[in-house]
């Protein structure tokens, strides 16, 4: 219940800042009486588009943290928090990052990475994992948690989306104008669009974000494959990580909030299109081929 309210509670409250930034921007009149602005609807796609990646992006952080509830290391308390803490930290030297913060959170076996930039990211590390994994795994693990960081990930990932969203609503909308005028082309179109353009437009929205899930789950397998040869690299041998990602497949693995899932070292999908990460069985694949 926490992650689902956190969750609708940040999603409204982005919308609600991205409505205030419209109209004060002026970009959301793109409906006027002479017809469709398409200045402004690609103003105000691209406002909506990458203004809720970004913000997303930059609270990506605190909200990871109050999601998963992961406590960040300040002061290893014990020998496996310290063993992690030094772990991160001599990863992110080979990586050419700065440390990130290093915290553990309870639930089955999985870990993320996330953050704004390189320099203020922070890897988190289940109990599960921990408990279930020989420290060779967990290590693998960071590598790759660490390597997806290097890797500017998480702001790649963010522009992809960005791009993909505006497309959407710009789209949408265009589209829903086309049918709406269609529709009405005997009547007085003088007072705008109407309630097709509205229908049009969720319709539109639904279909092609459907479309665009393909695309970026696409990119986001692709990135996991390049961690996967990031953790091989810092680590000097690839046999570490395809241990631990051998480890994962036979096991249960724990559920991310869904503003994490595609940082995840595991996760899917119902459908392979759509699914955030590759099968285990093509990951390992891939690192054996070198």
């Amino acid at each position: 219940m926490k992650r689902i309210v956190l969750f609708l509670a940040t999603n409204l409250a982005i919308m609600l800042v991205l409505g205030i930034s419209a109209s004060l921007l002026g970009v959301n009149k793109f409906l006027t009486a002479n017809g469709l602005n398409l200045g402004l609807l690609l103003g105000f796609a691209a406002l909506m588009g990458f203004g809720g990646a970004f913000i997303s992006l930059w609270m990506s952080k605190p909200i990871a943290k109050w999601s998963t509830g992961a406590r960040v290391i300040e002061q290893p308390s014990n020998a496996t928090e310290a063993w992690l803490v030094t772990t991160v930290a001599n990863q992110a030297r080979k990586a050419g990052i700065a440390m990130p913060e290093v915290a553990i959170y309870q639930g089955e076996p999985n870990a993320f990475a996330t953050g704004a930039t390189k320099n203020a990211s922070l890897v988190a590390v289940s109990t599960g994992l921990l408990e279930s994994m020989t420290h060779d795994e967990v290590e693998a693990v960071l590598a790759h948690e660490v390597a997806h960081i290097a890797n500017g990930d998480m702001v790649t990932l963010t522009l992809i989306q960005g791009v993909v969203n505006t497309f959407v609503i710009f789209l949408a909308r265009v589209v829903a104008y086309a049918v709406d005028a269609f529709l009405r082309k005997d009547e007085e179109q003088s007072s705008g669009p109407g309630i097709a353009y509205m229908a049009t437009s969720v319709v539109c929205d639904i279909l092609f974000g459907i479309l665009a899930s393909v695309i970026v789950a696409w990119f986001s397998r692709q990135r996991e494959f390049r961690a996967d040869r990031g953790a091989a690299t810092i680590m000097g041998t690839p046999r570490p990580m395809i241990a631990a990602l051998q480890r994962l497949g036979g096991i249960a693995q724990g559920d991310l909030p869904k503003n994490l899932a595609a940082a995840g070292i595991a996760g899917g999908g119902v459908l392979a299109l759509f699914a955030s990460h590759p099968s285990m069985e093509d990951r390992i694949a891939a690192l054996q081929r070198g």
